[in-house]
């Protein structure tokens, strides 16, 4: 996931850049409105975390702008302004979340998952003959709904949503088990194990590759 930022304090900025790497996000970031909004316009990105004072190009306009031709990219307002008609003229604006200055880095994590989470229900997933509908939480193999517990169908939306990477043992137990600190991967082929099962799956499918002694690989290639 891409995350565009724009802040023109430099120390706020790289913070963020910094923090919202480590959480795993890819991070852009630019240091005045129009810069931002050149940006914005010009690359593909998942969420917005737009300043409201910015040089150049103050950002209620560049929220304004973006929204002429962009109705769907989250665009959370970072900034201290914070009277009800403020916030108001911000939202109004387009925005989809207003968050005030100064702020808890744990809660603009949250934000933004909740807001990927939400950007993420319309899709319909898949993987060959593999179809996931996250709304209703359906799992479907040739027009037949699969029942997964809740951790199988995580990991398998995870691989199906890093299609064509491979996903490491750490990176699944980080990102799926949200544990951070040395753990026993192994618990990870009990589910896939699980999921192979389920889904008439043998090891030696590639919709669902092992790379022995690293981890998983999902691709449409069967």
């Amino acid at each position: 996931m891409k995350i565009l930022i724009v802040e023109d304090e430099i120390g706020i900025a790289n913070f963020l850049k910094q923090g919202l790497e480590e959480e795993g996000y890819e991070i852009l970031v630019a240091y005045d409105g129009k810069s931002g909004l050149e940006k914005a316009q010009s690359q593909k990105v998942d969420i917005i975390l737009l300043d409201w004072i910015l040089p150049q190009m103050l950002g209620i306009d560049v929220c304004k702008e973006i929204r002429k031709t962009d109705s769907k990219t989250p665009i959370l307002f970072l900034t201290a302004k914070d009277t009800i008609q403020e916030t108001i003229e911000g939202l109004k604006a387009g925005a989809n979340d207003y968050i005030k200055k100064p702020f808890s880095f744990d809660e603009l994590v949250e934000r933004i998952k909740i807001h990927f989470r939400n950007e993420n229900q319309n899709e319909v997933l898949s993987l060959g003959k593999i179809k996931i509908i996250p709304s209703k939480h359906q799992v479907i193999l040739n027009k037949q709904e699969v029942s997964l517990t809740q951790r199988e169908y995580e990991l398998l939306v995870y691989l199906i949503k890093n299609k064509g990477q491979v996903c490491t043992r750490n990176q699944i137990i980080n990102d799926v088990w949200d544990i951070h600190f040395e753990y026993d991967t192994g618990v990870i082929d009990v589910f896939m194990n699980a999921i192979r099962k389920k889904l008439n799956l043998n090891k030696e499918e590639d919709l669902i590759k092992t790379i022995r002694g690293v981890g998983y690989i999902a691709n449409d290639i069967n």
